[in-house]
């Protein structure tokens, strides 16, 4: 049977990663693991090697659980590292408090204690802000840090800068949990190993995202110490998010990891955010683009900058993207693994077209 697509295949966005399509090689990956049966919920032969690939580039007591989603994730494993009175400490702009509908808190019922950071980027000077009351029964007692790798605001920890954090974080009794719905991003633009920027710099919980690089609705909680989480077999099942077929999720996340698939998919995203910025700076630079600047650093494939809102408008009716703060006229631009140079000159003529107006 022949199917024709209802899009169209060369229409091209900068509004998120979550726009691009399945990679082909993780397709093929899913025809590869769709033969015959496997035992369902987990009990298969791909999730078993999943573990064991995992384990090889985060640490040998890791603990793999794929699941449906990033939110998900994020819910289960915070979930796991808290009792019923417990806080997490975050960024105000961090994804589990802007972005989820308040899922983390409503489902959990934990609460959020969110501090200012005007990169995204939590120090232990700031979790200091939240980190205080244990033993008071009128407070909700702050039991772990939530930090996002990279940023909901395009920025990039150091390993130091985790490990920083880690470190202030369990001097006062607070399990760490890492949000890397962009992790491979972080790692191909840090140009290390997974586990020097998680395990060996001291997180407890991660949440590993694959949609945002070319997966089809497949992401996983890593439980890199396994003393700091409880009961995450059975919450995942709780917390609807315990996958029947779990091959396919595990079968996706393994072609991320063979021939370091992922890590090409992210550096190439990297790259055309980097393609975009050297051209925008260049029209600011010349009086091109005069009227736009840039808010953040560009540590991997996002680019915050201020216009005017009517001019944001106009480009946006040519290439969708969105709004990050009107009021300032803050936009994010975000390039994928799918965005070709073609795709970012292309709109960077769009935008010098509409400057010129």
């Amino acid at each position: 049977m022949s199917i024709s697509p209802l899009h169209d295949p060369d229409w091209r966005a900068f509004a998120s990663d979550n726009y691009a399509g399945v990679h082909a090689e993780v397709l093929t990956a899913l025809t590869a693991a769709n033969g015959g049966h496997q035992v369902a919920y987990g009990e298969d032969i791909y999730t078993e090697r999943l573990a064991q690939v995992i384990r090889a580039h985060f640490g040998e007591r890791t603990e793999t659980f794929p699941v449906f989603n990033g939110t998900g994730a994020n819910v289960v494993a915070l979930t796991s590292v808290l009792p019923r009175w417990g806080a997490v400490v975050t960024a105000t702009s961090a994804h589990i408090h802007t972005d989820e509908a308040g899922a983390p808190e409503r489902v959990t019922g934990l609460k959020l204690l969110t501090v200012p950071a005007a990169d995204g980027k939590l120090t232990p000077e700031l979790i200091a802000r939240e980190a205080w009351g244990w033993g008071d029964e009128h407070r909700a007692q702050p039991l772990a840090v939530s930090i996002t790798q990279t940023t909901e605001l395009g920025t990039l920890y150091t390993p130091d800068e985790v490990r920083e954090v880690c470190d202030f974080a369990h001097q006062h009794g607070m399990t760490v949990h890492m949000d890397g719905a962009r992790l491979w991003n972080a790692a191909a633009a840090l140009g290390v190993p997974f586990r020097e920027f998680t395990t060996d710099a001291g997180v407890d919980i991660l949440s590993l995202g694959g949609t945002k690089n070319g997966l089809l609705g497949a992401e996983a909680v890593l439980v890199l110490d396994p003393d700091r989480s409880d009961g995450l077999l059975f919450l995942r099942k709780l917390t609807m998010q315990l996958e029947s077929k779990m091959r396919f999720a595990s079968a996706q996340l393994l072609a991320l990891f063979d021939d370091d698939l992922g890590l090409r998919s992210a550096a190439h995203a990297n790259a055309m955010a980097q393609r975009l910025r050297t051209a925008l700076a260049t029209g600011i630079a010349d009086g091109t683009l005069s009227g736009l600047a840039f808010t953040q650093d560009s540590g991997a494939n996002a680019i915050f900058a201020t216009l005017p809102n009517e001019l944001a408008d106009r480009i946006r009716d040519r290439a969708r993207f969105y709004d990050w703060d009107r009021a300032r006229g803050e936009v994010r631009w975000m390039t994928a693994w799918d965005t070709t140079p073609e795709d970012v000159d292309r709109f960077v003529e769009i935008i010098v077209e509409e400057f010129a107006r």
